[in-house]
């Protein structure tokens, strides 16, 4: 296998985002849950996504963990590699998107890293270093109060100088706006100065093509599946990957009981779980007895399986924000976000054991959780449910063939619950 790009993505649903994308861009792609073991049998592929759960952990182990794979993602004969963040550049004042970056950065002798969250077609822009979703800055929109990673600051130059030891410059609309070529010409620029990183302003998609086919120029890049579409788009038209249509195997039914887990607390998911709740039944876990130890996961299991020969369910531990700080304030954030990631895995497991093979997960922690627990080693991308959220067909895993949906929560309309269970067959 001689891979023409390496992703490295420090969360499952991200992972699957970027994998879509890279999917709709020709590039032929896999995505793994960690990096492969030997014995696991992968297509042959013009990319591999490497997924890992560290976005929220110890920065220390996060780039232990990241430079692994890279090294695995190089043996490969990944040229380049793209260390793929939230496109909210979800991340605290100590990492850990800094520290990875800096530690790849000194892994592949780079000089300079492109960096940009933009991914405008799902609203998110990066205009003078600074993170818009929709039309407000960051800070002021509801995503600002992520229940791991808060974001109250919109710009990302400071954001990210926080946490890294390199210099931060920025390479504004103005020079993306004039191509490639001055976009080189301000990185060169930077790069005399000892900068070591750069944030791109992107509003629309034809800045991701110019900031794609610059980053191709350098080893290392970092940044949201807009960026990913960038480096795809610029890969094809430089003739190093032939575009190819997605592999129908992808999209073959699978059958079988289906059911829906949601953990997000985003605005999007909680407005999709009240859609929900005309198509299917919903059981609303309670969250402190979750975190006090009580065994609602039992008691989940047990209202599931009463229910799942008739159709769809769907369990939510999902709570509205002055909840999630509520809750946070008695027991602890970690505490009480690990208590209810655990429940939901236990749940899954319990799911699968009784039969399901359809499983959409609602939340980025939530999937992360989910699906160590269920051992699932890789994924095949299939048809996209919506923007950035594809249907994904399990690789070599220990309870059989699965298909499964990973959504970020943020992503995805009203209907999406039903709307991915209609995809998935």
């Amino acid at each position: 296998m001689t891979l023409a790009l390496g992703c490295i993505a420090d969360d499952y649903t991200g992972a699957s985002d970027l994998a879509n994308t890279l999917t709709r861009g020709g590039l032929r792609t896999v995505q793994t849950i960690g990096i492969p073991a030997d014995d696991l049998e992968l297509p042959e592929v013009d990319a591999v996504v490497v997924s890992l759960k560290s976005r929220s952990i110890d920065s220390g182990v996060a780039v232990l963990r990241s430079r692994a794979a890279e090294r695995w993602l190089r043996g490969r004969g990944a040229d380049h590699v793209l260390f793929k963040i939230c496109s909210t550049f979800d991340s605290t004042d100590a990492g850990n998107i800094g520290p990875v970056m800096d530690a790849l950065r000194a892994d592949c002798g780079e000089t300079i890293v492109l960096v940009t969250p933009a991914f405008p077609e799902t609203g998110r822009t990066v205009y003078q270093g600074h993170l818009f979703v929709g039309s407000v800055p960051l800070n002021e929109s509801p995503l600002k109060d992520h229940p791991l990673n808060p974001m109250h600051d919109s710009n990302l130059v400071r954001v990210l100088a926080r946490q890294s030891r390199s210099k931060v410059g920025l390479v504004d609309l103005a020079a993306v706006a004039r191509g490639p070529d001055a976009v080189r010409q301000c990185l060169a620029g930077l790069a005399g100065k000892d900068f070591g990183a750069a944030i791109a302003d992107a509003v629309f998609e034809r800045d991701l093509e110019t900031i794609g086919q610059v980053a191709l120029d350098h080893r290392l890049s970092v940044g949201a599946s807009g960026l990913g579409l960038g480096l795809a788009r610029a890969l094809v038209a430089a003739g190093r990957v032939e575009a190819k249509a997605p592999d129908a195997v992808a999209d073959a039914p699978t059958g079988g009981p289906a059911a829906c887990l949601a953990g997000s607390c985003s605005q999007a998911t909680l407005r999709q779980i009240a859609s929900a709740e005309a198509d299917m039944p919903v059981l609303h876990l309670d969250p402190e007895q979750v975190v006090k130890g009580q065994d609602e996961s039992r008691r989940a299991l047990a209202w599931a399986r009463e229910r799942l020969g008739n159709g769809p369910i769907l369990i939510a531990s999902s709570s509205t924000p002055d909840q999630v700080f509520a809750l946070q304030a008695r027991y602890g954030r970690e505490a009480a976000g690990h208590a209810i990631e655990q429940a939901m895995a236990d749940i899954a497991q319990g799911l699968v054991l009784s039969g399901v093979r359809r499983l959409v997960v609602a939340g980025g922690e939530t999937s992360g959780a989910v699906v160590d627990r269920l051992k699932i080693p890789g994924f095949l991308v299939g048809a996209e449910i919506a923007a950035g959220v594809p249907v994904l067909r399990s690789v070599g895993a220990r309870d059989g063939e699965m298909l499964l949906a990973l959504k970020s929560g943020n992503f995805g309309g009203t209907e999406f619950f039903s709307d991915a269970l209609k995809l998935m067959r």
